[in-house]
């Protein structure tokens, strides 16, 4: 059995001296909190799809993710919990054969299959995942099965992340929810869960996606609501290099503001995130008075 969730998430208000010279005030919402084996957006993106898996009768999960895959690991934790079964495709043909690194460890101990692509192959399936010919042919390698896109981010998933700004009263216009961005997912729950004249800005972790993310979060929104959202828009200058990247400058401001916060952050999606707010504190591009709210959307990597 999944144990439940410890909702709401607390809302921890952060003192910084760099941001109250700029005037902004910054929230964290610690969805890092909410579940100890399924944290962050994946409890809200995955939620929904089990219920969906349950009601249909489906007895195995089916997911893509990168080697070091939070959704991977997540899905696996939560198929376990349901008795469920679960398979993960991983980008990277050359993993198959190398020792398994933590996260793809802890995928494997709850019980998922692992079967390893070539990043040509793992670009063109994530790329189609509602092709009939391709579902035919996964489930015909696997089973009937629920297939949840990378990262999970499909129509459920979006209801699920539209729960969080529910959790947080007295939003309004001088408001902004904060949160990193691989697949979308999140960010189209975030805005479509606001109240009118609060908004929703997404840090992008991925280098050169520029469009492409914009239009995933409202394909993403026409799926989960038959309409489009103008409440939110994408940074894209705080990516670090791409997808998994975390250069010098990144974890230098990532170690400062644990140093000054008593915080462990996550450095490839939490940490982006963060870093994009300072930079636009700091070079005015957050009006004085925007109340910043970041939501923590999973947990720091084990040292």
């Amino acid at each position: 059995m999944l144990a439940p969730a410890a909702l709401p998430t607390p809302l921890q208000e952060l003192s910084d001296p760099i941001l109250a010279r700029a005037g902004v005030r910054l929230r964290l919402k610690r969805d890092d909190l909410l579940h100890p084996a399924v944290p962050g957006n994946k409890w809200r993106k995955l939620v929904p799809n089990l219920e969906r898996a349950l009601a249909a009768g489906h007895t195995r999960l089916l997911t893509f993710g990168g080697a070091y895959s939070t959704h991977l690991r997540a899905t696996a934790a939560a198929a376990e919990a349901l008795g469920l079964g679960s398979v993960g495709l991983v980008r990277g043909a050359e993993l198959a054969g190398a020792p398994r690194n933590w996260s793809l460890r802890a995928a494997e101990a709850a019980g998922m299959e692992l079967e390893f692509l070539t990043r040509t192959a793992y670009r063109e399936i994530v790329g189609r995942p509602d092709d009939p010919v391709l579902v035919r042919g996964l489930t015909g390698r696997w089973g009937r099965c629920l297939i949840l896109p990378e990262g999970g981010s499909n129509a459920a998933a979006v209801t699920g992340a539209a729960a969080i700004p529910g959790e947080i009263p007295g939003l309004g216009e001088r408001d902004v929810l904060c949160c990193p961005v691989g697949t979308g997912g999140t960010l189209a729950g975030v805005a479509a869960g606001l109240p009118p004249g609060a908004r929703a800005l997404g840090v992008a972790v991925l280098r050169g996606a520029e469009g492409y993310l914009e239009g995933e979060v409202a394909r993403l929104h026409r799926a989960a609501y038959g309409r489009e959202f103008a409440n939110w828009r994408i940074e894209h200058d705080y990516h670090g290099g791409g997808y998994g990247r975390v250069p010098a400058e990144l974890e230098e401001f990532a170690a400062g503001f644990e140093q000054r916060h008593g915080l462990a952050i996550e450095r490839r999606y939490v940490a982006k995130a963060l870093w994009a707010v300072y930079g636009l504190a700091e070079t005015g591009a957050l009006a004085p008075g925007t109340r910043m709210t970041v939501v923590v959307t999973g947990l720091p990597d084990p040292r």
